[in-house]
């Protein structure tokens, strides 16, 4: 006996929109991942960063008998003679690469070197004896190096 019924191939859409569905999530576990991955490099770099600058500062400290204070970690100047070691880009937190300076206080963005005692400035105002250097991470919490005095 011959059939004349016309076979069809092909998808129906219940298929079709489990494909979708699977691949919908696929997607978003791949642009998870990648942002945890993405975050965590990001603070790894901060750590490394915060780790150039300490040990800068304290081998400044070693050679002079002193840290040296906020405005002369930030001068370009100042760097290229007594910290030549110190690339600039060491001082630019990884979300805020255009910015090639500490602050003066803890803030997201940008690295935080605050000296000890208040006001010190290597001259009349005494000078600086210690420091507390931060990083603010994006996974929470903050990297905190401090001075070896």
């Amino acid at each position: 006996m011959i059939s004349f019924k016309k076979k069809t191939s092909g998808f129906t859409i219940v298929e079709l929109l489990i494909v979708i569905v699977v691949i919908g999530i696929l997607a978003a576990l791949v642009i998870t991942t990648y942002n945890g991955i993405q975050q965590k490099a990001r603070d790894t770099e901060r750590k490394t960063d915060v780790n150039a600058v300490h040990g800068q500062v304290e081998a400044y400290n070693d050679q002079n008998g002193k840290y040296p204070t906020l405005a002369n970690v930030n001068d370009a100047t100042f760097r290229s003679t007594n910290m030549k070691g110190l690339d600039a880009a060491a001082l630019a937190d990884p979300k805020n690469a255009g910015s090639q300076q500490l602050c003066g206080s803890i803030q997201a963005g940008c690295y935080a070197y605050v000296t000890s005692p208040a006001g010190c400035d290597n001259a009349s105002g005494g000078d600086c004896t210690s420091y507390v250097l931060t990083a603010t991470l994006e996974a929470g919490g903050t990297y905190v190096k401090q001075s070896l005095n």
